[in-house]
């Protein structure tokens, strides 16, 4: 009976019922009196669940003071889950136990992952359980280089971990209170650190392909778009955030000028959906806030640790509004042209994204006592998976929290996995005759 009932679920309904469950088994979890310093309320822990399930990074109580070891690690084991993907492990763990894997987890993989098709998905889940761990086993033997001499060999390699699992799936969670602040100007930290969540969030399809792919001209258009936008999109920003920054006393201004660079070059890249933070976010410039807003609401790669509306999406929106100013037919990059139906989504992720924000924000002006910009920069920070905060989070009302708590799921789980499960897809059996319409 309940096999039956779970068959009539759509791929999306399973993918959300799935990530609800372990949210809710990691909220239990971290109630347990083994697993904090000191208790926690009860939504304050699903709020903390969420957020490691997310992989967003926003917090109520502080990591590394109010969870034990085993609450940390628990958090770990969420961070790592909710980042590679519950459907992943899952499918791993059929393998191992030399199961097969059915139609039914191929379409929830499918839908989990991006994909456009069914066909190697199995393949691509065992590539990217290959590429996390292999990366983040690299990660926390540099960290451990530069950790364990400071720390001592224990606390050293623990926080080795924490930080290289954290980053690589863009978590944003931290031991310590002031994230990595204390690290402005730290050359390996910031390298290595920002090398996990750039190739975390680039996306594990790209990094497949630049794997198993040895020449640029043939990698496929997903690849190059990602390549070509991370690199163009993480400058630009730098730029920005240096020339906005370099006058404040409270960020940048009483730093030398190469810590200045890496804490420009840092925030950067953090705000695409990773969380940490080298300074101080409650007090950078108004117009550094308003950059950074943009740069969380694009987030991210497909099939990545990271949120947002997705790169690749922004970027078809922009070419898309290009080639309508210049009066070109179709959309054409790399030479190669783009399919309306992608236009057409990129348009529904974006419509739909926007939607929920303004939603929330509207709840949390009527129930938070603070400044719209502070909410807005929250909301898109849960919406992103980002995790930076301007300092309200533990101040949210109950409801605030519940408000975050949704924002930050549609976030991991993407708002067409949202809409598709409330409302299936079907194709139109009648076309209808065409006629003008006055816009703009």
């Amino acid at each position: 009976m309940r096999g039956r009932s779970f068959n009539k679920l759509n791929p999306p309904q399973l993918l959300i019922l799935i990530f609800i469950f372990f949210a809710l088994l990691g909220t239990l979890l971290l109630k347990l009196p083994i697993s904090t310093t000191d208790s926690i309320t009860l939504v304050d822990s699903l709020f903390t669940a969420t957020s490691a399930m997310t992989v967003t990074g926003l917090i109520v109580v502080d990591t590394g003071t109010a969870f034990t070891l085993f609450g940390q690690i628990i958090i770990l084991l969420l961070i790592q889950v909710g980042g590679i993907g519950i459907m992943t492990f899952a499918v791993l763990i059929f393998i191992m136990l030399g199961k097969k894997i059915g139609f039914q987890e191929r379409l929830v993989l499918q839908h989990a992952l991006n994909q456009s098709t069914v066909g190697g998905i199995v393949l691509l889940v065992k590539r990217i359980v290959t590429f996390a761990f292999i990366i983040e086993g690299i990660a926390v033997l540099l960290l451990s280089y530069r950790w364990i001499p400071e720390y001592g060999w224990m606390e050293g390699f623990y926080y080795s971990v924490f930080h290289a699992i954290s980053s690589f799936n863009n978590a944003g969670f931290s031991i310590w209170s002031d994230s990595l602040m204390q690290y402005v100007g730290d050359p390996v930290v910031n390298i290595v650190i920002s090398f996990l969540f750039i190739i975390g969030g680039i996306g594990f399809t790209v990094l497949t392909d630049l794997w198993y792919t040895k020449k640029f001209r043939k990698l496929n258009l997903h690849t190059k778009m990602m390549l070509f936008g991370t690199l163009a999109i993480n400058m630009l920003a730098m730029f920005v955030l240096f020339v906005l920054e370099y006058s404040n006393p409270n960020t940048l201004a009483n730093l030398s000028l190469v810590e200045k660079l890496w804490a420009s070059y840092f925030q950067a890249v953090t705000t695409r959906t990773a969380g940490f933070n080298s300074i101080d976010i409650g007090s950078m410039e108004t117009g550094s806030i308003i950059w950074m807003l943009l740069l969380m609401f694009i987030g991210a790669g497909s099939t990545s640790t990271g949120g947002g509306i997705k790169l690749t999406t922004f970027i078809i929106i922009i070419l898309a509004v290009n080639t309508f100013i210049k009066g070109k037919q179709e959309i054409v990059v790399f030479k190669r042209s783009i399919h309306q139906k992608y236009v057409l989504k990129a348009l529904a992720i974006s419509t739909i994204s926007i939607l929920f924000i303004f939603v929330s924000l509207f709840i949390l002006s009527i129930t938070e006592q603070t400044e719209l910009i502070v909410l807005l920069f929250e909301v898109i920070s849960a919406f992103g998976t980002v995790g930076l905060s301007m300092g309200i989070t533990p101040e949210l009302t109950d409801i605030g929290k519940g408000v975050i708590i949704f924002i930050m799921l549609l976030g991991k789980l993407g708002p067409l996995t949202l809409a598709y499960s409330l409302a299936k897809p079907r194709q139109a059996k009648v076309r209808y005759p065409n006629e003008d319409l006055l816009t703009g």
